[in-house]
């Protein structure tokens, strides 16, 4: 079972402005997929159980709204040899059914059980409205 994190999307407050931001810093990696490196001080001590297909779920307005898979954890030093992290992630992120979080620090562990499902279907509809259907079970 793969094992996720979570973290704030600063900045942000829409899933276009996080499309937005991820364009502007992606790369092409090696492997002809598009990633984006998100800088973090600490770094996972659970990284294998994060690569095993694990996914950085972002919290946008008080809402797990996205989430892009992981494809490497690296270990960097910044220029005053202090240890840091870059979190690779493939682009784009994948939306996923708006679940209501409270606001926190840094990041944290997310299990798979407790991890929102992709959305799909009412993509054309406001995030709100379309969280309220699947509740009542009309998407």
């Amino acid at each position: 079972m793969a094992l996720h994190l979570k973290k704030l999307c600063v900045g942000i407050d829409s899933l276009e402005g996080l499309s937005a931001w991820q364009n502007m810093r992606a790369e092409v990696h090696a492997s002809g997929g598009k990633t984006v490196r998100h800088i973090t001080r600490n770094v996972p001590k659970r990284t294998v159980e994060l690569l095993s297909g694990g996914s950085l779920y972002w919290v946008i307005k008080g809402r797990i709204l996205a989430r892009n898979t992981i494809a490497a954890i690296d270990v960097l030093e910044d220029e005053d040899g202090k240890r840091m992290c870059a979190i690779v992630l493939n682009v784009p992120f994948v939306p996923v059914w708006a679940e209501p979080h409270r606001p926190f620090q840094g990041w944290r562990y997310l299990q798979e059980e407790a991890a929102p499902e992709d959305r799909e279907g009412g993509d054309d509809l406001p995030i709100d409205l379309a969280t309220d259907l699947k509740g009542l079970g009309l998407l």
